[in-house]
Order: C-alpha cells, then structure tokens, then sequence
C-alpha cells in the first residue's frame, strides 16, 4: 500500500515514530512523500533519503542522545552558564550537533540537498520569527533567493528542531539584507502539518499522520496565578491549539496516536528502558491502527 506520512513534532519522544514506521513496513506500506516538523522532521528526513524503520532502529540503538545538546565550557559554571547563552544567544544550548549528524547520516546515502531528491518528497516546517511566517522548507526557500535544489536537507531539519529557548536560534543568512532571519521550531506554527499533502477530492493514495500522546498532554488546566504562569500557558496553549482543529475532524480517522507515556521533549539524557518503551509503544499504536483502517471506508465517509 502506498501512502504519504506526516510526523509531529516532539523532541526525543520521537523515537517512539520508528517503531511504528517498522511495523507499517513490515505490513507492507511504502512510503511517497514525507513531512515532519521538529523531531517528525528527523524522522521523514531520514525515510525519505532511503531509510527503512529497521534501519532507524539501528540508529536509535547507537545514538548519544545527550551530544545534541550542544554544550560549551560555559556551561560548566555553575547555575550562572545556563543564564549567560540564554541572555547573549537567545538559547541554552547549540543545536548545530544534530545537523553535523544528520548531515552524516544522509551522505551514507549519496543524499545532501533537497535537489538529490526527487521534487516533492519532502518537505519540512520551520518558523521564521523574523518575518513572522511558516516556513515549508524546500518550497519557501526562493522568497529568500536561495536556491532549494542546493539547500542542505541537515540544515532545514536543524532549522524545524530549534526547540525556543533550549536551542540557540538558527541564523538564516541571504543577500536581501544584512541581518539574518531567526529561524526556530516549526511546532510554533504548525507542530502537525497533516494538511500539508491534501488535496481536492479523492487522493491517490491516503496520508496517515503520526502523532505523540503524552501523560502530560492529559493533565488538567493550566494552574494560572501570575505573569510567569500564564507566560507557561499561553506557551503550552500555541504549541497545541493551532493544529488541534486538524484532528478534530476527519483527520483523527487517519492519525496514529502514540503513547509515550512520561518521557519529556527535552529528555536528552533517556536510557534503554525508555527508549524501548517508546519504540514499543509506536509498534503496539501501528498494529491496532492497520487492523481497524478500511482505505474505501475513509473516502467514503470523509472524502468522497
């Protein structure tokens, strides 16, 4: 069965994709175009350049988690480092670890730039706080004047993961003016792009979306009491709401929900037993969901 794949974003709990990409595989499914922002950028990157699940599996295994938080030797003082590159770099840490490995790990597949893939394969969501825009990387790459067929796949997935605040933003330089553009996280605009490949009418093939369910998804209302808490909320509020309207309709009829239990975004530092948990868990969500979908059931009800 051939189908599109849209994944959310969030952090490391991603891992938890990879279990479930296996067993769609192993059931047969093979993959046309990918999306992701964030981590879901990682993970569609990496299948559309030539990936398998069991493949990613293997990365998993091998990967240091805790290198992408880019340290430097300011962060080894005491309580005051974290607060001297937030103040001077507008993050806590360096996110160019992760694009040096995923820049590693396409070119063992003869992959660099969104020109050695075949036109509309992928494409990646960013937020460019400077212009106040969405960024769909590699179609928006012209409105700055570059060029997308020479445009790094590495970089575009750093741009999409720069988590606000824990990642130093990403400096997007071009020669229509001297400063570069902030680039962050592509979850401040749309953390779950499932739109992204629709179209009118009947779609060749469906698009199944991929999305992270934690415990921390299901807790209560925000406790609100002050600037600070309510700074927390709004926050919390922008990184969810926007695309829970998407779900809500007939896309939830086509998304994988993931439990991922109480692993955090910024959990750089998860061991084994986690990270197995994750990747189970996305194995468990794929089987029950291929066991209920019915292709002509959903157009029929939602597309026809």
């Amino acid at each position: 069965m051939k189908a599109d794949a849209v994944f959310e974003g969030g952090g490391v709990r991603g891992i938890a994709f990879i279990g479930a990409v296996q067993e769609m595989e192993k059931k047969g499914v093979e993959w046309q175009r990918l999306a992701g922002t964030s981590a879901g950028s990682v993970v569609a990157a990496l299948l559309a350049c030539g990936y398998t699940g069991l493949e990613l599996k293997e990365l998993m295994n091998t990967m240091d988690y805790a290198r992408l938080r880019g340290k430097t030797w300011v962060h080894s003082l005491p309580l005051i480092g974290k607060v001297i590159t937030l103040l001077r770099r507008s993050g806590i840490y360096r996110n160019d670890p992760l694009e040096e490995q995923m820049a590693y790990w396409l070119r063992q597949k003869g992959v660099a730039t969104f020109g050695d893939l075949p036109d509309g394969k992928l494409k990646i969501i960013a937020s460019d706080i400077s212009s106040g825009k969405m960024l769909i990387l590699p179609d928006d790459l012209p409105r700055y004047h570059l060029n997308p067929a020479k445009f790094p796949i590495a970089a575009a997935v750093r741009m999409s993961s720069t988590i606000p605040y824990f990642f130093q933003p990403y400096r997007l330089r071009t020669k229509l003016r001297r400063k570069p553009y902030y680039v962050l996280d592509g979850a401040l605009l749309s953390n779950y792009p499932v739109w992204i490949f629709d179209v009118e009418g009947v779609p060749r093939w469906p698009t199944f979306g991929f999305r992270l369910l934690g415990e921390q998804e299901l807790t209560p209302p925000y406790d609100i009491n002050g600037p600070i808490s309510m700074l927390r909320a709004m926050f919390q509020t922008m990184l969810r709401a926007h695309d829970q309207r998407h779900v809500d309709k007939h896309s939830r009829a086509r998304t994988l929900f993931i439990p991922t239990g109480r692993v955090t975004t910024t959990q750089f530092d998860i061991g084994p037993e986690e990270r197995n948990f994750l990747y189970q868990s996305g194995r468990d969500t794929a089987r029950r969901f291929l066991a209920g979908w019915d292709y002509a059931k959903y157009v029929k009800e939602f597309r026809g």
